[in-house]
């Protein structure tokens, strides 16, 4: 089927493979707009499956994402576990767009091709090598003074890297990752940055530079404006652009970043809507899921304009053991001026497994009046923590 990009209501009806949070988000976004949403997802009644329907098999399955191509108009993805061979197949046989290309895909999913082609175009990245063997590992971290070794597909969230200091530790590190590998040199930066970039049919168009907490290499908060100098935003701005530039298909992009002594480098990218975007929601005229079905669909993209400084703030699982996810105190969350409170439905709380997030938006009105970025920060810390798991 052949999509008119010139919109009409009710509209035309997206797929997406993957139906975790970002799938439901995806869904939320969505319907306010005319848009239906099909999702196809292994696990049964995903968390999207509240604003979407399902097709339950693998993200790799040939006959369901088959199914959800007969389905939809337009199909994208919300995890880069997505064939894109399996993509290009079906998108041929049922005359199915697919956004981004299943070309940027197949870059992206490996971090030393992505790395290649971001060092290719002149774009900032940290020094890379690929690895082969304990003899390459080792001469990398004599190279590099040590180096971050990575998992070139499937790492997320801490998973899939192995800091090696020492050749001594080259071995070892090896054995710890399965599947290819590459080396990346340890980066002493001032800050993690995230730009979340929106291309559409013919324009462009970015979010503000938000700062990224991490612990134990999971993000915990971002937060916008982020903390650092006009220079360095407008630099992140340019190089955001610069990535965008190399990438094929519409929707969002997750662009994360490093400041390193007032410069910038691009750390990894991701073809969808990101977590480091998520305060979007209530802290820009349009979130960023709002902006990837836009995009997608050929439509105009919104306005990206910050309405007031923003922090959001991970909800992750405070458990010792995997058990059924019970979130207590909510109350109080809902309560406090300026808050928003999303859970994304998963039914099972593991340690440290993302299960929500609180979002407070400086100067909400109600006499809140709150602009100051620590103070919002603070604030929206001591919410967050406020929730207990029962």
């Amino acid at each position: 089927m052949t999509l008119d990009s010139a919109p009409t209501l009710p509209g035309p009806t997206l797929g997406v493979v993957g139906g975790g949070q970002l799938g439901r988000m995806l869904a939320e976004a969505a319907a306010p707009l005319g848009v239906s949403v099909v999702v196809l997802d292994p696990t049964p009644e995903c968390p999207a499956s509240v604003a979407a329907d399902q097709v339950v098999g693998s993200f790799d399955d040939p006959e369901g994402v088959a199914d959800l191509a007969a389905r939809c108009d337009v199909l994208t993805y919300e995890i880069e576990l997505a064939d894109p061979d399996l993509l290009d197949e079906v998108s041929q046989a049922h005359d199915v767009p697919v956004h981004p290309s299943p070309d940027t895909l197949r870059v992206i999913e490996d971090k030393f091709h992505q790395n290649q082609m971001l060092s290719d175009a002149n774009v900032p990245v940290a020094p890379f090598r690929r690895v082969e063997s304990v003899a390459d590992l080792e001469s990398a971290v004599d190279e590099f003074d040590g180096v971050m070794l990575k998992a070139r597909r499937g790492g997320y969230d801490g998973r899939g890297n192995v800091p090696v200091p020492t050749p001594a530790d080259a071995a070892d590190a090896l054995d710890q990752l399965e599947g290819t590998v590459m080396a990346e040199a340890f980066v002493d930066f001032d800050r993690e940055l995230s730009v979340i970039g929106c291309v559409g049919d013919d324009e462009i168009r970015t979010f503000p530079v938000g700062e990224n907490v991490h612990e134990e290499e999971i993000l915990r908060e971002t937060v916008v404006p982020a903390r650092t100098t006009d220079a360095v935003t407008d630099r992140a701005q340019r190089v955001a652009r610069d990535v965008l530039a190399e990438l094929a298909g519409r929707g969002v992009y997750g662009i994360e970043l490093f400041e390193v002594d007032g410069d910038i480098l691009v750390n990894e990218i991701a073809p969808r809507p990101h977590n480091s975007g998520h305060w979007s929601i209530e802290g820009a005229v349009t979130s960023q899921f709002e902006q990837h079905v836009r995009a997608v669909l050929g439509w105009p993209l919104g306005s990206t304009r910050l309405r007031a400084p923003t922090v959001s703030a991970n909800v992750l699982g405070t458990v010792d053991a995997p058990r059924p996810a019970r979130l207590g105190n909510v109350d109080a969350v809902l309560a406090a001026p300026g808050a928003a409170l999303h859970w994304y439905g998963k039914h099972e709380v593991r340690p440290l497994r993302k299960m929500g997030h609180v979002t407070l938006v400086g100067d909400a009105g109600e006499g809140d009046g709150v602009d100051d970025t620590e103070t919002l920060l603070s604030r929206a810390r001591e919410t967050r923590d406020s929730l207990t798991f029962h």
